[in-house]
């Protein structure tokens, strides 16, 4: 028992080709997930306007590309690091800005993740456990809502992917060059979605420290290599934007300090897992209550509960067991075993994880579980692999059958959350979940005839629930700052605070402006949205929350008696209250000049030269 799942992975050598199944079955899980993200892609518009306005303004100006600017006249900056809008806007620059160059490099980053995540799989427990894993990943409902969406999680989960591939190709051979390339994924990550990244880092580097063939102390060595390596792809911009003087820059959105390692730590760090200013949970709730769009409730069971459980917690329970199971039947393995080095690098990542996300009473929502779900398919691959292997004995069959019939169980509990979603599929998982632990416990396996049905019903119990959920998921248009799965469009979906929809005679009023700035609004996401119709840039005074010192009151004025904005449209809104000048400058606006109807909004022309 003790090496049941020690037992060395299938390798493939130059003599020794790969089953004849392995590439064809590759090229069919990258191909389906290829169609599951790209199709019908447009129906959710440009998703997340605040980000799709900010890839526009990159097309337009290089310094707005850079900074990652919401407007291309470069007042403010989003409130995450640039690293996903580099990439959609390069491709936005080559094809044209559209819906499609918007969201389809989500998607491509989608099936390279699930590639990379089958290569890595592969390497322990062979190409059957690789292409399980793959598979899994593919199909979390939360993995097709954000492969098919613009937000940073998408980048952010292909690079801990990545960074999770070097560390296993390090760990074979004591690499310090993989193990600084996995710090170089991390680096990056922090440049996509900041300190999120580093939360997979305790368990790359216990899984090196643990496994890696050589001596402790070039292990040790080995690691600060790749934690310099982690510091300086992460460092880079950082100094590039503290050293870049701030009166030739925007300023950097949802900072109290133009500061973004001060954004990292505070807003995008501490905040979000303490709450404060700006980060409150459930809508200012602390815990988030009951609102699902914020996370529910906080404590260990927040990952199965209403707002996270149908995104992410499918085989949350097998993999649960499945690492269990796994460290202890490996607990006397040599040192070097890698499938025990495997589970630490899945498992860690899991749960530490796992545990912020369930604890964090800042801002938190459903979506950010798509970090799990890397670990959830690949620990269900290794471990689930490695029981099967070992299923003539009855301990290794014990576990398997519970792994299965607890996804079956829980699958039941999930569909029963959305009972007129094809009402008879969860009985129907119900029973294949029953027949394979029943078959697995008696022994039906001894029957060779048997094994391939077994193993089928195995399968369809592990994935038929979450291949539905997925399915309908991929089927509904998103759109909105806070997204959700399910075969119903999350009202949360539809916008954070101040997005409005633009009339098409405002659009046409701002298009053809030839000032620097065609209109001024109060907050972030109601610039996106008039930039977006429009195709001209706007100031989103106050940023995202409303709090941001950007523009200050002196700065809209000296802009506007240069006749450099062309109007002020009324109806923004903010999180966070008047801050920034916010209230200030719509009040100065007021007082001074005369406002019109346009499109069923309030404007005010800045341009004319006479004020009341």
């Amino acid at each position: 028992m003790t090496a049941l799942l020690a037992a060395p992975a299938p390798r493939t050598t130059v003599a020794q080709s790969p089953p004849r199944w392995v590439r064809p079955g590759v090229a069919v899980l990258l191909a389906a997930t290829a169609v599951l993200y790209l199709w019908n892609l447009s129906a959710s518009g440009f998703g997340n306007g605040y980000y799709a306005a900010a890839v526009q303004a990159g097309t337009q100006d290089w310094k707005a590309w850079l900074f990652g600017s919401l407007d291309s006249g470069n007042v403010l900056t989003v409130d995450k690091p640039p690293a996903s809008l580099w990439v959609t806007t390069a491709v936005a620059r080559v094809f044209g800005f559209s819906s499609w160059t918007v969201l389809a490099p989500q998607a491509l980053m989608g099936v390279a993740a699930v590639g990379l995540l089958y290569l890595t799989v592969r390497r322990v427990s062979g190409p059957a456990a690789g292409l399980l894993a793959g598979a899994a990943f593919a199909l979390t409902p939360v993995s097709a809502l954000m492969f098919r969406f613009n937000n940073p999680d998408a980048l952010l989960t292909l690079l801990l992917v990545a960074g999770a591939y070097c560390v296993v190709r390090a760990g074979e051979k004591a690499s310090p060059r993989w193990l600084a390339l996995a710090g170089v994924a991390i680096g990056f990550g922090f440049l996509t979605k900041m300190l999120q990244a580093f939360l997979v880092l305790p368990a790359f580097a216990l899984a090196y420290l643990l496994a890696a063939p050589t001596t402790l102390g070039r292990r040790v060595l080995h690691l600060f290599g790749a934690a310099a390596a982690v510091v300086v792809s992460a460092g880079w911009f950082v100094a590039l934007v503290e050293l870049w003087p701030s009166g030739s820059r925007p300023y950097i959105g949802g900072s109290e300090g133009d500061s973004l390692l001060e954004l990292a730590l505070g807003y995008n760090g501490l905040g979000r897992i303490v709450g404060g200013e700006g980060n409150m949970g459930g809508g200012g709730g602390g815990d988030g209550g009951a609102n699902t769009g914020f996370g529910g409730a906080t404590g260990l069971t927040r990952l199965f509960g209403d707002s996270f459980g149908t995104e992410i917690s499918w085989l949350l329970p097998a993999a649960l067991l499945g690492l269990v199971a796994g460290l202890w039947f490996t607990r006397r393995a040599p040192g070097t075993d890698r499938v025990r080095a495997s589970l630490v690098l899945w498992g860690g990542w899991l749960l530490v994880t796992g545990v912020v996300l369930s604890y964090m009473s800042g801002t938190v929502h459903p979506y950010y579980a798509v970090a799990l779900a890397p670990a959830i398919a690949a620990l269900v691959a290794i471990s689930g692999h490695a029981l099967w292997l070992g299923r003539h004995n009855v301990a290794a069959r014990a576990v398997l059958a519970g792994m299965v019939a607890g996804t079956g169980i829980w699958t039941c509990i999930l569909l029963g959350r959305t009972p007129d979603f094809v009402p008879v599929l969860r009985w129907v998982v119900l029973g294949l979940g029953v027949v394979a632990a029943t078959a697995l416990l008696t022994g039906a396996h001894e029957f060779r005839r048997l094994v391939p049905a077994l193993a089928t019903v195995l399968v369809l119990t592990l994935g038929l629930g979450t291949l539905a959920y997925t399915g309908a998921t991929a089927a509904q248009a998103h759109s909105g700052s806070i997204p959700m799965s399910g075969p119903v469009s999350s009202g949360m979906g539809m916008g954070g605070p101040g997005e409005q929809s633009t009339d098409g005679e405002l659009a046409e009023l701002l298009a053809g402006t030839t000032t620097r700035w065609a209109a001024a609004t109060t907050g972030a996401q109601a610039a996106a949205s008039l930039e977006l119709a429009s195709g001209r840039a706007v100031i989103g005074i106050g940023g995202w929350s409303g709090g941001d010192p950007a523009p200050t009151l002196e700065q809209f004025q000296s802009d506007v008696a240069n006749g450099e904005i062309g109007y002020y449209v009324e109806g923004g809104g903010m999180m966070g209250g008047p801050g920034g000048g916010s209230s200030e400058i719509g009040d100065w606006v007021a007082a001074h000049f005369d406002a019109t109807t346009v499109g069923g909004r309030t404007v005010y022309d800045l341009t004319t030269g006479t004020t009341r």
